[in-house]
């Protein structure tokens, strides 16, 4: 099925569940084309076990050390690879349902939720609001890049979680149900410590072991849309595609992939580990240069070092990732 055929079948799903609005100012996206808007070294550096074969100058973190494997459901021996795979990608959004990864399509399930703000407290305190949608995008798989691969994720562009019908996302004290952890770092101490995962972010990749720092954008928790400190629409946005993807691990609908474990499968972790992902904005403005050396971004990196010019008025306030996602698979015959 062509590219256009594809994007045609989701828009058509999508129209099946909800009432397309009519289209309004407020609500702006684009397609994204696999053509123009990735950045394709993303999926650097590649490797066959600890050794790289091709990186293209990107960052990457520990792979399995013995480039032979074996797998016992089903079983198989093979050779240990590693790469990014490109598999979501997330809206930023001001709009209540409003995809901005398909097209800027507008809809209207007749459900009341709250809204997108940016609230000044004075001239220096900002915070803000915004929904998240998350979908299924393995790339490659369904541009039928790599074909018989058995290290790709299986499927086609699919939306698969809206924040709109998600009370918890849009209350700090409910989502505390899905991270009742969050009360041990809400102190000065685990703030400040934070400060070092901006700087590792910024210069290669985060501090795993700091789960609860979303780096130089601020923290992972509360897990729900509400930005206490809003430098700008970039900044906000990184934020939350990085809360949205822990919230996912935490509710055990993404898996890992990486490591060792990872070799024969994915498996479940609750508590994310963000030196596993990478993104690159789609939308408003496709990063596809590589400012300070990349094009994609490790989560937490400052947005200093790449976001100048990648929002503007009206049309430019809401947002698009491809989230790239660390794969380690076991290759060989299945």
């Amino acid at each position: 099925m062509s590219f256009r055929n594809r994007i045609a079948a989701v828009s058509l799903a999508v129209s099946a569940c909800f009432c397309v609005a009519e289209a309004h100012a407020a609500c702006h996206g684009r397609f994204m084309n696999p053509l123009t808007d990735i950045c394709w070294s993303c999926i650097f550096p590649l490797t066959i076990g600890a050794s790289a074969i091709l990186s293209d100058g990107q960052p990457d973190i520990a792979n399995p050390a013995n480039p032979l494997c074996a797998c016992s459901n089903p079983p198989r021996v093979g050779v240990s690879i590693g790469f990014w795979e490109p598999v979501r990608l997330v809206d930023v959004t001001r709009t209540p349902f409003c995809l901005v990864g398909l097209g800027g399509i507008a809809l209207d399930p007749g459900v009341d939720v709250p809204r997108g703000a940016q609230v000044g407290h004075d001239s220096q305190t900002r915070n803000s609001f915004y929904h998240v949608h998350w979908y299924a995008n393995p790339i490659l798989t369904w541009l039928e890049v790599l074909l018989d691969f058995p290290c790709l994720e299986k499927g086609s562009l699919d939306l698969v979680y809206l924040t709109e019908v998600d009370p918890l996302w849009a209350d700090d004290e409910l989502s505390a149900i899905l991270n009742p952890e969050a009360v041990l770092f809400a102190n000065a101490p685990a703030k400040a410590a934070c400060a070092a995962d901006c700087v590792a972010a910024s210069a290669g990749m985060p501090i795993a072991s700091l789960f609860w720092c979303a780096g130089c954008q601020g923290a992972i928790y509360p897990m729900s849309g509400h930005v206490a400190t809003h430098i700008g629409g970039v900044q906000a946005s990184t934020l939350l595609t990085q809360r949205m993807t822990a919230k996912m691990h935490r509710q055990l609908t993404a898996w890992a992939t990486a490591g060792s474990r990872g070799l024969c499968g994915p498996y479940p972790l609750p508590i994310m580990d963000k030196t596993h992902y990478k993104m690159q904005m789609v939308y408003p403005i496709p990063n596809t240069a590589k400012e300070a050396g990349q094009c994609c971004q490790p989560f937490g990196r400052s947005t200093l070092l790449w976001g100048a010019g990648k929002a503007f008025p009206i049309a430019g306030e809401d947002f698009a990732y491809q989230i790239f996602r660390k794969r380690n698979c076991c290759a060989g015959a299945w």
